[in-house]
């Protein structure tokens, strides 16, 4: 017997209202209604044939005389159910349905906004009272029309399993990461790396070229931001994170620091940053300490982070 748990139109979880047919439905035109009332009356409903949503088959069931077991006596009655053959385990589906009006050429649309799940115990769900029938089968009204015909639908909405959620910390704590290279005028090597450091729960190292990561670039410092290959191989194919942070040379006398700023997305085998930095004639002049060390820092104001599905 097709039951539900509420016996009313409308209540503090029911949306009933005119609109647009919603995104993604399924639709059932019937060319002649008497004949739908004849066949089906109070105690049998005509179900339809199935249709897949959310990887589920659904079947849309009518009352047009209402469902008298379920306290629909006086209303079309609408529920939508489940194929037990697509079941296994709960389901949770949000059901809108709809009934079309010719006349405003919109959709009646009740919606219980709460969701409904489905299980082996509870294949059915949906409402015993949708519409009255003196509002319905009045022409006037313009649910039934052209002689004798009407529509309804129904969409169901099954949350997807695979998600993710973006967010964008500002200002993150612990934000900044400062590294020092001492006698960098003696540095032999062609590239070299920080240690890592955590930001927003990613590892993170600078890459310092001291004289260019390229021969077309030699006469200057490059640095760029990278991941920490210890990242790299955990990120999912097509995932980016998003960065906006000051990268610098510091000023030993703190007056005139050499400051970039960094606005990128990161994949898991890129790095950001600048191959001509600072020029190599002008970090010696001035951003060389007296013991010939060279301070670098990054700051960070905006970290994207992406929390997926299990």
């Amino acid at each position: 017997m097709l039951k539900t748990e509420k016996a009313c139109v409308v209540s503090d979880s029911t949306i009933t209202k005119f609109g647009v047919r919603p995104p993604s439905t399924y639709s059932m035109k019937i060319q002649s209604l008497s004949q739908l009332k004849t066949l089906f009356s109070g105690t049998d409903g005509y179900k339809s044939r199935t249709f897949s949503s959310g990887k589920y088959n659904w079947r849309l069931v009518i009352y047009p005389n209402g469902n008298e077991k379920d306290n629909g006596t006086g209303f079309i009655s609408m529920y939508v159910e489940l194929d037990s053959k697509s079941l296994s385990s709960n389901v949770l589906a949000y059901l809108t349905f709809f009934i079309f009006n010719k006349k405003e050429n919109k959709y009646f649309t009740i919606q219980d906004v709460e969701g409904k799940q489905f299980n082996a115990l509870r294949l059915v769900h949906g409402f015993p009272q949708v519409l009255p029938l003196d509002t319905f089968n009045d022409p006037k009204n313009g649910y039934v029309y052209d002689g004798d015909q009407c529509e309804f639908g129904v969409d169901v909405m099954v949350p997807l399993t695979n998600w993710e959620v973006v967010s964008f910390t500002q200002k993150p704590t612990n934000k900044k990461f400062s590294w020092t290279l001492n006698k960098f005028s003696k540095l032999k090597e062609h590239c070299y790396v920080s240690s890592k450091f955590l930001i927003e729960g990613r590892n993170w190292v600078l890459k310092l070229y001291p004289k260019g990561n390229n021969t077309t670039c030699s006469t200057w410092l490059s640095l760029f931001l990278h991941l920490a290959d210890s990242e790299t191989k955990t990120m999912t194919t097509g995932e980016e994170i998003y960065t906006q942070c000051d990268m610098r040379i510091l000023d030993p006398l703190e007056s005139h620091h050499v400051t970039l700023k960094l606005n990128q997305w990161h994949k898991n085998t890129s790095g950001w940053g600048w191959s001509e930095f600072v020029s190599l004639a002008k970090l010696e002049e001035a951003y060389l300490d007296k013991q010939g060390s060279l301070k670098v820092e990054i700051e960070f104001e905006v970290v994207s982070t992406i929390t997926y599905s299990p």
